[in-house]
């Protein structure tokens, strides 16, 4: 079965109250499963020194006239910020300083982000959000590794997400997700469990692209956008844990998410106004189509659109898949600077090949 069929089946299944667990039905999953059990507890022993805590990044960022932006940070320990040396170095505090900076207002940031979240937990954050902020603008969301590593079932895991997207965009706020993480990419995992990892995180990364935008949000691939650097400067991008991004690590996935966050906030960047550009792989055709192709190119924007005056066609959501170029953050956030993407190959993968034929 393709990722994207994938991707549809468990969305739908997610829509329906389905429970296809996370590795699949039938003894295969089960077997698969138990050797990731298994391996886990050889990855706990390999990995790094963990972390006491993360910093606390909520609070005020920038100067400027006008009221301030309201931004939310959900979800698990890449969200809260694990790994970073102090508040300037999350994901959330990059991504509010530049807010500030392009827009020249000033961005009072609200992270209820919890380190160990799984999906489920999203309900929970939300009431304590909204408690301490009435009308978010934006809500950024970075949750999943957790959900693959506790073998939630994927179909509870989207649900989950996509009642949390739902409550955020009946609040009036615009929605960000930074989907789940390629687990791959995370060195101290031993073979096949990372093999296992990638396509489990992979599959869960496109159902959530599928939900998200059939409930009005949009979604930002993260994939292995640190994955690819971790060989050649794995004490820059990882933490010392091995496992959690450095500060360097958190600054690659504000610049990809920033684009998306100014783009929802109505700020126009070089790529608001323009036509997909299918010379830079962009497209539109149905979410699920979509949500595969971001998997396979992290930094890759999904989110919903119509064509010819409908937004939905015969498989599903039409959707829009955007390259966006990541914009500069400040220095507060990392050496990190605009840069071109390759556009990614239209043919399936490495890793795709050997999922379908496994």
């Amino acid at each position: 079965m393709g990722r994207a069929r994938r991707a549809r089946r468990i969305a739908a299944k997610a829509a329906f109250g389905g429970t296809v667990t996370a590795a699949g039905a039938g003894a295969a999953g089960a077997a698969a499963y138990g050797l990731l059990r298994a391996e886990a507890v050889i990855a706990r022993r390999v990995v790094g020194t963990p972390f006491d805590t993360a910093p606390e990044d909520s609070g005020t960022y920038g100067h400027g006239f006008g009221d301030p932006i309201n931004l939310l940070v959900l979800g698990d320990s890449s969200a809260r910020g694990m790994g970073a040396d102090d508040r300037w170095q999350t994901v959330g505090a990059i991504i509010a300083n530049a807010v500030a900076a392009f827009t020249g207002r000033p961005v009072e940031l609200t992270n209820v982000a919890v380190v160990g979240a799984q999906s489920s937990d999203l309900d929970g954050q939300i009431d304590q959000a909204l408690e301490r902020v009435a009308e978010p603008a934006v809500a950024i969301v970075m949750v999943g590794a957790n959900d693959v590593t506790h073998r939630t079932s994927r179909a509870t895991a989207v649900r989950h997400l996509a009642m949390a997207v739902r409550r955020l965009r009946d609040s009036d706020a615009e929605v960000v997700v930074g989907t789940c993480p390629d687990l791959g990419t995370v060195r101290p995992l031993p073979q096949p469990l990372r093999l296992v990892a990638r396509r489990y995180s992979r599959d869960l990364a496109a159902a959530q692209t599928v939900a998200v935008v059939e409930q009005g949000g949009r979604t930002v691939s993260l994939g292995d956008l640190i994955g690819p650097d971790f060989q050649q400067r794995p004490t820059i991008m990882f933490s010392q844990d091995q496992f959690h991004p450095s500060p360097a690590g958190y600054a690659r996935a504000a610049s990809a998410l920033l684009p998306s966050v100014l783009d929802a906030l109505g700020h126009r960047t070089p790529d608001t106004d323009k036509a997909p550009d299918r010379r830079r792989g962009e497209s539109v055709g149905p979410v699920a189509e979509a949500a595969v192709r971001a998997v396979r190119d992290p930094g890759s924007e999904v989110s919903g659109t119509d064509l010819d005056g409908t937004e939905v066609g015969r498989r599903g959501r039409w959707a829009v898949l955007r390259r966006r170029r990541r914009q500069p953050v400040p220095e507060t956030g990392g050496d990190v600077v605009a840069e071109e993407q390759t556009p990614a190959p239209e043919g399936h993968d490495a890793e795709e090949s050997v999922a379908q034929q496994s």
